[in-house]
């Protein structure tokens, strides 16, 4: 083999070293070019869903999950940006690619997980069936039978009322629901406690209570929800909620907005 031969395949190894290299230190962070902005974590929610997303009194968007979604975009060395979206048409902003995942207390069910990419779990809710003091008739999630529920109709909760035969009046997210309850339009609507609790603070002097249904609802874990496609994007989201987990942001952010810590399972 002449000298020129061996020059020519000395180069070629070192272009094709250079290739492996530039590849495996950017492999890690390949959600970077996934995500519909370069450069930018773009996240759908409600806004409108304390203490998981909501404004404050000066107008600023807050929240559980609001804080959760800067730490991980920060943990993805991304920026993030927030798309408020009604509850009904959430979700489907993930196949209309309006935002990269959708953060707003998603259960992690069969049937998210077989048309999208759901994350770790980041938080644990438990259930409570929600009712004015004076509705003697709601004891328990089996009373709500021909009883009518304020209920979003593709949340779990509405899908677990509309199995026990409830009543079902559409609403928007829990707001809307202890409208109606408060001005006995709904019998009652089932939710998250820390949902009601926060809502409640609000509005102390209502007459309305809860009944403790996480016996029969078993609490359901929360994640991110993202594109089928975005493969790499659930990984590094993963790695990150773990790294939250760890270093203990998500108690923090938990006791911080529920009093409690919810981010582990009960």
């Amino acid at each position: 083999m002449n000298k020129k031969v061996l020059i020519l395949l000395a180069g070629i190894i070192v272009v094709i070293a250079g290739v492996v290299g530039v590849t495996q230190l950017t492999g890690n962070h390949q959600s970077k070019d996934e995500t519909i902005t370069k450069g930018t974590f773009t996240v759908g929610l409600e806004g409108t869903y304390a203490p998981f997303s909501y404004h404050d009194d000066s107008g600023k968007l807050v929240g559980y999950e609001v804080d959760m979604a800067k730490d991980i975009a920060d943990k993805l060395g991304l920026k993030v940006k927030f798309v408020q979206t009604k509850w009904d048409s959430l979700i489907a902003g993930i196949n209309s690619n309006r935002y990269d995942a959708v953060i707003n207390n998603i259960g992690i069910r069969p049937d998210r997980e077989k048309n999208y990419r759901m994350s770790t779990p980041y938080l644990y809710s438990n259930s409570v069936l929600i009712k004015r003091t004076d509705e003697t008739d709601l004891k328990s999630l089996d009373d709500i039978k021909g009883k009518t529920m304020a209920q979003s109709l593709t949340s779990n909760y509405g899908q677990v009322a509309q199995q026990k035969g409830a009543d079902i009046k559409a609403v928007a997210g829990i707001v809307e629901a202890m409208n109606l309850i408060t001005t006995n339009r709904a019998d009652g609507s089932l939710n998250d406690q820390g949902a009601f609790a926060a809502w409640k603070k609000a509005n102390p002097n209502a007459d309305v209570t809860t009944v403790n249904i996480s016996k029969d609802i078993k609490s359901v874990p929360t994640g991110v929800l993202m594109n089928k496609k975005d493969e790499q994007l659930q990984k590094d989201v993963n790695k990150a909620i773990k790294e939250l987990k760890k270093d203990g942001t998500l108690t923090k952010l938990s006791k911080k907005y529920f009093g409690v810590d919810l981010s582990h399972e009960q």
